[in-house]
Order: structure tokens, then sequence, then C-alpha cells
């Protein structure tokens, strides 16, 4: 898959209040602009990005989900009027669609 986490997303995931810049998300073209530089390495964040990689790819049913589940509004009109054990119908074929990897 491609890689949808950025350099700067996997240093926030490490230090969330780190001021740092990244040009075309090149690792080496990283600038820090905390007024103490952070300790993280290169390693570091090459790790958590890779880290943060598999968590979005394990994800990608949700994602798919989302976009078909029916929105929340109908979801709740189809309670009142069909009851619950006909939503559970509804949803599941999104679910069995999209089944948990």
């Amino acid at each position: 898959m491609a890689n949808n986490i950025g350099i700067v997303q996997a240093i926030l995931a490490i230090k969330s209040d780190a001021q740092v810049s990244v040009n075309a998300d090149d690792i080496n073209s990283t600038i820090w602009h905390d007024d103490n530089p952070t300790s993280i390495t290169n390693d570091q964040i090459i790790a958590k990005r890779a880290e943060l990689q598999t968590d979005y790819d394990n994800k990608e049913y949700q994602r798919k989900r989302k976009k078909e589940y029916p929105k929340i509004e109908d979801q709740l009109d189809d309670i009142y009027h069909n009851g619950i054990d006909a939503w559970k119908a509804t949803i599941k074929v999104t679910k069995d669609k999209y089944p948990k990897e």
C-alpha cells in the first residue's frame, strides 16, 4: 500500500509538541524549530512511521465501511421504524463485505 503516514506525523506521534518542518517528506530535510531541539533519531522516526502505517493499513476495512454505512440519521430512522434487528441486518451487509482481518 502507499505510504499515507508522513514524517511530520510520525514525529508528532513521538513528541506531540515538536516544532518541525520537512521538505517533500524527506527525512533528511528535517528542520527543528524548537528552542531545545528534540533528541529524536531518524531510526525512531522511521520505526514510528512504520508502526503508524501498519495501524493505518490494518484499519482499511473501517474506512471502507464508513463510506458505505447509511447516514446516522437514516440508521436511527431504520431503528425507529423497523427495530434493532432490521437495523442490525442492514449494517451486517457492510460488515460482511469488509470484515476485520
